[in-house]
């Protein structure tokens, strides 16, 4: 099912309207692919990278580079509102699209390219993320504070709680010296594996589901990934307004001496249909596990199956191994957009030097609670 492409994988980018108009209520735009609705564009094309994934006769991440000699945002506006559906119905087949070559330099282009494409936005001050983030604009901020020796795992973003994305979006605004890949992970392709070499567990996931346990601060801990203090993350000033926040959202809550706070979710849904035939492994599960470790947190504390059961540490890392089979390893070039698809595709951080400046913005989805 899986394999690396090792040739070259280059198609025309465009979009035709008009076929949009002829199959409208009549073909799924899903049955259609880039190459048959996009061919003569001239300003974009389709390329290949190394270390691309072929994922169920698609490839992973769908790579488009701005082939144009204009280096004018409005003209990449201009080619971006028009397809709106097409680049969401896109990013959900292929689990993430990266934009190379694009004139975008900065936060502000960054939000105006955001802004293009149509989609509703999910500021950051109104998440439940835990990771500590500053803020650039009403769409765009840092993806993450934590220092460039802290491995940011695999994750669904915010799938530790009950309102999460339906897309982000990433710009390199300076990339790394070495290392600070982003890998993306197709956990679609991530939840057939488990299917077949790991069946019990995987069908603990979906039938118990998950439920988190993590330590907030009473202030902002920006060497912590997982660091964002109660306050924000509830947009609360006083604890009793946390309280009325975590009753909201279905938590239990416990305050700690030091000012910190013991929140545990509601059991949430460990797998998510995807309502075409595909299952993906829509969770914290690998990042939680292996990553949340800190002052405060101890991983193996910080989830457990939606019954109360302890999760098997070999299991864990099996699942995590069979994730990587499934993982591209997203290099940053300085100016490249990623958007990744949060119901079909994971991501996270690896270990860098240097300066490494990546942006990030949410796409609002439908919550759970």
């Amino acid at each position: 099912m899986i394999e690396f492409l090792g040739t070259s994988f280059v198609h025309v980018f465009r979009a035709l309207m008009d076929v949009f108009a002829v199959l409208s209520g009549e073909s799924s735009v899903s049955q259609l692919t880039i190459s048959e609705v996009l061919k003569n564009e001239e300003s974009v094309r389709e390329v290949h990278v190394d270390g691309q994934l072929s994922i169920d006769g698609g490839v992973f991440p769908i790579v488009i580079q701005w082939d144009s000699p204009s280096r004018d945002l409005a003209d990449v506006e201009e080619f971006l509102k028009p397809h709106s559906q097409l680049i969401s119905d896109t990013a959900a087949k292929h689990g993430a699209i990266l934009f190379r070559g694009f004139p975008v330099a900065d936060a502000f282009e960054f939000d105006r390219f955001i802004e293009a494409c149509g989609f509703p936005n999910f500021r950051y001050e109104d998440s439940l993320s835990n990771a500590v983030r500053v803020v650039k604009t009403d769409r765009v901020f840092t993806a993450n504070e934590a220092p460039p020796e802290v491995t940011i795992f695999l994750h669904h973003e915010m799938a530790q709680t009950p309102v999460y994305p339906s897309k982000l979006f990433f710009f390199c605004e300076h990339a790394a010296d070495t290392g600070g890949a982003t890998p993306l992970c197709r956990s679609d392709a991530l939840f057939e594996l488990m299917q077949k070499e790991l069946p019990e567990f995987a069908a603990d996931c979906e039938n118990k589901g998950l439920q988190y346990t993590n330590v907030m601060p009473g202030f902002d801990d920006a060497q912590s990934g997982m660091g964002r203090s109660w306050q924000s993350t509830f947009r609360a000033q006083t604890r009793e307004e946390a309280e009325e926040r975590m009753r909201e959202l279905g938590y239990t809550w416990t305050w700690l001496d030091d000012g910190s706070l013991k929140a545990v979710t509601p059991v949430l849904d460990a797998v998510r249909d995807l309502g075409d035939g595909r299952k993906a492994f829509f969770n914290q599960l690998i990042a939680a596990y292996k990553g949340w470790k800190d002052t405060r947190n101890d991983p193996s504390n910080s989830i457990r199956f939606g019954d109360g059961s302890i999760l098997d540490p070999e299991d864990v890392m099996a699942c995590s191994d069979l994730a990587e089979r499934v993982t591209f390893d997203l290099m940053w070039q300085s100016g490249d957009i990623a958007l990744v698809d949060n119901y079909v595709a994971m991501h996270g951080r690896r270990n860098f030097t240097g300066t490494r400046k990546v942006l990030a913005s949410l796409v609002a989805g439908e919550s759970v609670g």
